[in-house]
């Protein structure tokens, strides 16, 4: 069992605190995800107590020292765990975050031998699960405009075996798989290493030990200065790389686009 969050401790010990430390408290909780910045002195002094109250409160949680409870919010953001906060995001901060994150993706992304992996494969098979499922979405239908025989995995309700079952070396997994992932994904990259499809792995960070499991791994940084995870790099990588696949044969590219867009008319699929 995991050790509980500092919303749990708060929650479990509140009604035994005494009424400055309750009043700490309900400073913790507000400022939460801004409590990895705040040294003791800082939070007695916005929160209106005592810095005595602080280490009180502070060894009542479970806490030894200032530093191992901002550990503790550091690590729980790390893991992808929202913080929740009274305070208004500075957009300013919040873009120049993005930036860094996008720089960072983009540094470091092996486009090229990617693209030729997926653009050369029989068929294509995009899986992802919880919060990766929206990005795996995207990446298949961007994907399916640039070629044929890309689908996507699990299909809802549905468990990913028959899906993965019977691949070739002439086929290719793009597994997108961000934190907070399910229980059992180490053991599906590890089937889907001990097949012969090529594995192109999109994660981030802390899927890094991953990587040398697979024939591809792109990172995209997901930390946010706000509540939760941002998904901006990665939207990008799915752009670029999709595009990536589309330029591999432009002219087989621009014919299925047009054969989709004479459907789409047929059908009156989109709207004019």
């Amino acid at each position: 069992m995991s050790e509980p969050t500092l919303v749990q401790r708060i929650e479990n010990n509140y009604l035994d605190l005494s009424p400055q430390e309750q009043k700490a408290a309900d400073f913790l909780l507000d400022h939460i995800a801004d409590l990895a910045m705040y040294s003791a002195t800082e939070v007695a002094q916005l929160s209106g107590v005592s810095k005595s109250t602080i280490s009180r409160l502070y060894r009542r949680l479970g806490f030894d020292s200032a530093e191992e409870l901002r550990e503790h919010v550091r690590s729980l953001r790390n893991s992808g765990i929202p913080l929740a906060t009274t305070s208004r995001p500075d957009m300013a901060v919040h873009l120049e975050h993005e930036f860094g994150n996008l720089r960072r993706a983009l540094e470091v992304l092996e486009l090229g031998p990617i693209a030729d992996t997926i653009a050369a494969a029989s068929r294509v098979v995009v899986i992802g699960f919880r919060n990766s499922y929206p990005l795996a979405l995207h990446l298949r239908q961007q994907l399916a405009q640039a070629r044929a025989g890309v689908t996507l995995a699990p299909a809802p309700g549905q468990s990913i075996g028959e899906d993965v079952a019977g691949l070739s070396d002439s086929d290719t997994i793009i597994l997108v798989g961000f934190r907070r992932r399910p229980a059992g994904f180490a053991k599906l990259v590890a089937a889907l290493s001990a097949s012969s499809c090529s594995v192109v792995l999109i994660t981030d960070p802390s899927g890094r030990r991953y990587a040398e499991d697979v024939t591809h791994a792109i990172e995209c940084p997901l930390n946010s200065v706000n509540a939760f995870d941002s998904y901006a790099a990665a939207s990008t990588i799915v752009n670029v790389l999709a595009a990536a696949v589309l330029g591999h044969s432009v002219t087989s590219g621009r014919e299925r686009i047009a054969d989709i867009n004479q459907l789409y008319a047929e059908l009156e699929e989109i709207e004019r």
